[in-house]
């Protein structure tokens, strides 16, 4: 679940980052009716679609043409790390094509002539 938690308006000029209220009299801190909710463990996602990509597949970080063996199609799907340039994304790209793996972040830069 995608619940935002901002802070308690009180304190909003410190920003909209959440806090844990600790005044002794504070509403939220109490979880008083019509109050807004504070976080806590039931808010968590469950463990099967934790730390996985909307598309329901765990992602693995390539950054070169040969990592791409190391990626099952059906559980996971490739992202390719930042820090590859352009003429590998380019290879790492085809060869995933021909492989039949996704890749999520396919962006590649065609020189112009």
């Amino acid at each position: 679940m995608n619940k935002k938690f901002r802070r308690h308006p009180e304190l909003k000029r410190l920003g909209n980052k959440w806090r844990k209220p600790k005044s002794r009299t504070n509403k939220v801190r109490k979880k008083l009716k019509g109050k807004k909710p504070m976080p806590f463990v039931g808010y968590g996602t469950h463990k099967m679609k934790r730390y996985k990509h909307p598309s329901g597949l765990s992602e693995i970080i390539v950054s070169k043409p040969q990592d791409l063996e190391m990626v099952d199609k059906k559980m996971q799907c490739a992202r390719i790390s930042k820090g590859v340039g352009n003429k590998k994304r380019v290879e790492i790209v085809k060869r995933a094509k021909e492989m039949g793996i996704s890749i999520l972040n396919p962006r590649v830069k065609v020189k112009k002539k």
